[in-house]
């Protein structure tokens, strides 16, 4: 398998669980696993009061590295059992460079994971997948909470449109893709008028997998007035596929941020593990 070296990014708070989870994935491809414990810096004090309180401001940041510090060692400890390649560091950023702090470390890793805590911690979520997607330009593995996550999925499905971010998509997953017992290409209401789709929509994505050998089947849905993500959901349940994979964040990610979109509504509330790429 093509991912050797695996960086589970986790908040100072969040539960071992997000770890046990990458654990188990190295250790399913026999991968080095890099834990990155991040904690946001508490902003300083600002305005009339600032003088007054700085003092309690320096208290709760010499408190915040502490347990930044102890939260590390405890995760050494409960990896140290030899089951699996690793290292750990802490990570203690202002809020404004933390994605760029996280991409520092995402640069160097195959894949980044993101356990089921992220599902609940929007802040520092959009922070990592803005280090680990677009300063960092590494796929990213998101595991929902009660989702089985497997590095050996054997049935995919895979949220196609035409564009750059769907494209890096399949070309990161692509060894995935070629071990699955069964693909799906899946669109949604796809334009045959497009010109960007050569011809019957999704036909050429197909058909580039196939040559690489992948076992594809092409999916297209109706929109049947339901939202994209809702349709996606639903077919990635009645595939029983064990991965979604997709591009990340078609449009600018402040349009996305503001008006949404079908990135944003699936990582949101994810229901089965998803792989993104950008």
């Amino acid at each position: 398998m093509r991912f050797k070296s695996v960086l589970s990014v986790v908040g100072v708070h969040h539960s071992r669980n997000d770890v046990e989870v990458a654990k188990r994935l190295c250790q399913e491809v026999d991968a080095h696993l890099s834990v990155l414990v991040v904690s946001v810096a508490s902003p300083p004090p600002i305005g009339e009061y600032a003088a007054i309180i700085s003092e309690d401001w320096l208290y709760d940041r010499r408190s915040e590295m502490t347990t930044l510090r102890e939260r590390v060692a405890e995760i050494r400890e409960t990896l140290s059992d030899g089951s699996v390649s690793f290292d750990v560091d802490g990570i203690y950023p202002e809020a404004v460079s933390t994605s760029h702090s996280v991409a520092q470390r995402a640069r160097f890793a195959d894949l980044v994971i993101l356990g089921p805590a992220f599902a609940t911690d929007d802040a520092l979520r959009t922070n990592v997948l803005d280090g680990a997607l677009f300063e960092a330009t590494r796929p990213v593995l998101i595991v929902p909470e009660n989702g089985r996550a497997t590095l050996k999925p054997k049935s995919i499905m895979v949220a196609w449109a035409p564009g750059l971010e769907a494209a890096r998509a399949i070309r990161e997953s692509i060894e995935l893709l070629y071990d699955a017992n069964e693909v799906h290409i899946t669109m949604v209401d796809p334009d045959a008028s497009s010109r960007e789709v050569g011809g019957e929509p999704g036909t050429d994505v197909a058909t580039y997998l196939a040559r690489h050998g992948v076992k594809v089947e092409l999916d297209r849905l109706p929109n049947a007035g339901r939202s994209v993500s809702d349709i996606l959901n639903q077919h990635a349940t009645d595939v029983a596929a064990d991965l979604v994979v997709m591009g990340a964040y078609g449009h600018s990610r402040l349009r996305e941020r503001l008006f949404g979109g079908v990135t944003r509504s699936m990582i949101e509330e994810p229901q089965t593990p998803i792989m993104l790429a950008r």
